[in-house]
Order: structure tokens, then C-alpha cells, then sequence
């Protein structure tokens, strides 16, 4: 029999029934609410200016994230909160003080961007209203990156974003959220049927092997950030799906014997600071510039390593460390090297029965010299042309293991098997690196498209290794400050 779907909306309990599976948020509130303040614009959550904030409950606590409600499918809010630009309305008629801020600051002129632009400030707000310190340049820049304005310009936006603390406060009653959201909880999983497609929300691993091994042909499906676009822009059928969002035990993060395991339902955004506790340096750039805000809270690094894009932000420096990717099926469980999952474009090793459960990373060691580069033309969610990782074990001015991954040179993401071979056990000088440089070309035959030429990946690639060595050198190492062109910050930071 197929359920309701329920979630809190509008201070009440929300049901829908008779709906596609796919059936997005934003086409249900605003072709079936006719709550219209949210828009539609690119239908891929890249404009957000359909950014909607849901709300959940993680434990006894309430957590509010930003998303994009155009590649959201309705039965993911089953159990959640929604809240829309509508909700910001006060009973006293006046506007909310992120919207307030934006009149007084001058932060809108057509309107059409707006109400996605309020909705990322208001989460923002949320973050900063129990506390007088007052969000950061870099806040304020996660929060609007999935936001993009084509008139009014993004300085007033930013000042807005300053300026909405500084107004008379309005608090928001989370525990009145929460206790609404523990009598949605359900014991048993969610099964929504309709025109003979199922969606189905298993709530244990046990659950979810289960379903697997019944219908291995049925579609995972994790933050929606890819499989969304496949609906929204390819039209394509998904038939059945299995949605890993309420199984808890894929959302567990965990640290034993040098490894940081990071399960398949963890959000790409705690993901990253899970990793980037462990190397602030390294990774703190490329989390910043890894898609937007809304998407990194959508979507998990389990499915962005299980789609196994070649032009993936997350698989260079994966496999640069030597992670390790657990599969888990009603047969059992076993882990491999994330570079051996990936067998040719879009085809990996992953049986029909079974789904990706986690990856292991290795945790800093003794030794190792870690860097991770993007090059693309937006700081700001832009997808890379290039993106590279490196991570050597340097001992006495000799590499005793060399470790170079690339994305987007080749149709899976790929270590430079020549090129590493020409640095191990050799002196870590230009000589040698000139060298490796060299047979970059013999392992890699990028391609050219929108992005980026074939020449243009080859040369970057090569500059990249050739950075890598003017970081680590032994003498002289230059910082990575005087080679980073958004060492200042981002555009936006620099327009302010």
C-alpha cells in the first residue's frame, strides 16, 4: 500500500498523496500550493533562486540546512520541516530583518533572484541569532555561492547580509520545529507508489540490503544533486528508487586505526570539514569552491564517488591519499582502493546487489606532503577543467613513494602511473620533476570541450605538478599564498 508523504509546513503537519516520485519540491509549491515567492530559474541548482531551507532532526536537535527545492523529489521531505520565503512573513505585517536589510541596503532590483538570496540569508541568520558575533566575509560568501544576481550586483547583497544583525531581532521557535518533527518520525520505512514505480526509504542497513539484493535495478538515490538533473533535464524514467536519507547508520562519521571512515549518506558539507580537520591547508580552498552551499548539503560524498565523474572534485584527492571504498550487499562486505572502483567511463566495480557504504581515509602521517589544486573559470561553483591532487612521502630529499591523481584528463578520475613511477625512489629535484612533467602526456589523453581544450589540460596539468614541486621543494619553498590567484579571497569579497 502507498503512503502519504508528511512533513511540517506552514506550522502543520503537511500531507501529499497521488504524486509522482519525482515530483519536485519547488513544482509542488508552486503548482500545487501556489506559493509562488519561490522560483524557478535554471532547474539544476545552480541559480538558487529556488533555495528553500529544510529542517530535520539530527537526534534531539534541529538542523537547517539550504537546498534547492528544483532537483529536491517530494518524498525526501517525508519526516522533514520546509520552510519558504512566504514563512518570513510577521504577524505584525513587517518584514523579517534579512529582508528589511535588504530594502534599507539597496539588494534588489528586478526581484526574481530575491527570494533565494533571502531564504540562504536567513539561514544565516538562524546560525548567528543566539549569538552577538556577527557572520564572517567567508560566511557570508558560502552562504550566497549558490545564489547568482544578473542586476543589482552582489555588494549591497553583502552588505544586507551585514547589515540584517544589526536590525531588531526576530527569534525562531526550533523547539516548536522539533517536537512537530518527532511525531512525524516513522518506525517503519516509507513506501510511496505511484503509476506502478515505487519509492522506497528504508531505515536500516539491514533494510536497505535487503531491498537492494530484491531490486538491483532500482535506482540509488542519496542528495539528488546528479539524479535530480537526469528528471529535470534529461526527462529521463527513473523507475523504482532507493532513498538512503533515513538510514542512520550511513550517516556516521568515525575515526579508528589511521582511518577516517565517512559514511555514504554523510552531506558533501560534513564531509569535507570532517576531512578538513585533518588537513586545514590542503583542503580548505577546494571545500570552499567544491559546488555551492545548498548543493554540499544536498548532496554526499558517497554518491559523488559512487557516480564516479571524471571531472569529480573529490576523487583527485581521495585517491591521492590511498582511500579506500567499503561496498556492503546482503553477501557481505568488502573495500578496495577507490582508483580500482573505477573500470572505464561511468562503470565500476559495484555489483548489482550492492551500494556503496562508506570510504576510508587515511589519516596525516609522518612524511606526507598533501596539496590539492582546482582550476576553473568562477571561483564559485564552477566545475573544473582540471582538478589535482598530490601526496608524496619525501625522506631526505628523496620521494619513496609518489602518489599524482588527476580529474578531468581522462574519461575516470586516474592516478599518473608513468609519471609517478619516474619520482619514486628518485631525488626530489626539478630534474626529476621536469621528467615527470614530461610523461604526463604518455598517461593522460584529455579530451576538449566547454570547459577546457585538450592542450589547455595538458599544459595546467603540467603546471600543476611543477606548483606542487615550488610548495615542497627543500630549499626556498614558496607559499601557497604567492601562487594562489584567490589568495585575497573571492569575487565577491573583493567587490565589497
Amino acid at each position: 500500500m502507498s503512503e502519504p508523504i508528511r512533513f511540517y509546513f506552514r506550522g502543520a503537519t503537511h500531507e501529499v498523496a497521488g504524486q509522482a516520485n519525482t515530483r519536485t519540491v519547488l513544482q509542488h509549491l508552486r503548482e500545487d500550493l501556489h506559493c509562488t515567492g519561490t522560483k524557478e530559474g535554471c532547474a539544476e541548482g545552480d541559480c538558487g533562486a529556488c533555495t528553500v531551507v529544510v529542517g530535520e532532526l539530527r537526534g534531539e536537535r534541529l538542523e537547517l540546512n539550504t537546498v534547492n527545492s528544483c532537483i529536491q523529489f517530494l518524498p525526501t521531505l517525508d519526516g522533514k520541516a520546509l520552510f519558504t520565503v512566504e514563512d518570513l512573513k510577521q504577524s505584525d505585517g513587517c518584514l523579517h530583518p534579512v529582508q528589511q536589510a535588504m530594502v534599507e541596503c539597496h539588494g534588489s532590483q528586478c526581484g526574481f533572484c530575491t527570494p533565494g538570496f533571502v531564504m540562504s540569508l536567513w539561514n544565516l541568520y538562524l546560525q548567528h541569532e543566539q549569538s552577538d558575533i556577527a557572520p564572517t566575509t567567508r560566511e557570508i560568501d558560502d552562504a550566497l555561492s549558490g545564489n547568482l544576481c544578473r542586476c543589482t550586483g552582489y555588494r549591497p547583497i553583502i552588505d544586507a547580509a551585514r547589515r540584517m544583525g544589526e536590525l531588531p531581532g526576530v527569534r525562531f521557535d526550533r523547539a516548536q520545529v522539533a517536537d512537530a518533527l518527532r511525531g512525524l518520525q516513522r518506525r517503519e520505512p516509507l513506501s510511496v507508489s505511484y503509476n506502478g514505480q515505487t519509492f522506497h526509504a528504508p531505515r536500516t542497513l539491514a533494510q536497505l540490503s535487503a531491498l537492494r539484493a530484491e531490486l538491483p535495478k532500482a535506482r540509488i538515490l542519496a542528495g539528488s544533486t546528479d539524479v535530480g538533473l537526469w528528471v529535470t533535464k534529461h526527462m529521463r524514467d527513473l523507475g523504482d528508487i532507493i532513498y538512503l536519507g533515513q538510514v542512520d547508520e550511513l550517516k556516521s562519521i568515525s575515526e579508528a586505526d589511521g582511518w577516517l571512515q565517512i559514511g555514504a549518506g554523510v552531506t558533501l558539507e560534513k564531509s569535507y570539514a570532517a576531512a578538513h580537520a585533518h588537513y586545514p591547508q590542503e583542503l580548505s580552498e577546494l571545500w570552499q569552491r567544491f559546488a555551492s552551499l545548498p548543493v554540499r548539503n544536498a548532496g554526499t560524498l558517497g554518491g559523488n564517488v559512487a557516480n564516479g565523474s571524471p571531472i569529480g572534485d573529490s576523487m583527485p584527492w581521495l585517491i591521492a591519499l590511498g582511500t579506500h571504498i567499503v561496498l556492503h550487499g546482503v553477501d557481505g562486505e568488502r573495500s578496495m582502493p577507490l582508483e580500482d572502483f573505477y573500470l572505464a567511463y561511468q562503470k565500476s566495480a559495484l555489483l548489482p546487489n550492492e551500494f556503496v557504504k562508506a570510504v576510508r581515509i587515511p589519516l596525516p602521517r609522518p612524511g606526507i606532503v598533501f596539496r590539492t589544486y582546482k582550476l576553473s573559470k568562477r571561483f564559485d561553483q564552477d566545475i573544473s577543467a582540471v582538478c589535482a591532487a598530490f601526496a608524496f612521502a619525501l625522506a631526505d630529499g628523496k620521494v619513496t613513494a609518489a602518489r599524482i591523481a588527476y580529474g578531468g584528463m581522462a574519461a575516470t578520475p586516474k592516478r599518473a602511473a608513468l609519471a609517478e613511477a619516474a619520482l619514486n625512489g628518485k631525488d626530489w629535484n626539478e630534474a626529476n620533476v621536469q621528467a615527470a612533467i614530461a610523461l604526463l602526456a604518455q598517461d593522460y589523453a584529455p579530451l576538449s570541450d566547454m570547459r577546457a581544450s585538450s592542450a589547455y589540460r595538458m599544459k595546467t596539468a603540467q603546471n600543476l605538478l611543477y606548483r606542487y614541486w615550488l610548495e615542497t621543494r627543500a630549499e626556498a619553498p614558496l607559499a601557497p599564498t604567492s601562487l594562489r590567484a584567490f589568495a585575497l579571497g573571492t569575487a565577491a569579497t573583493q567587490i565589497a
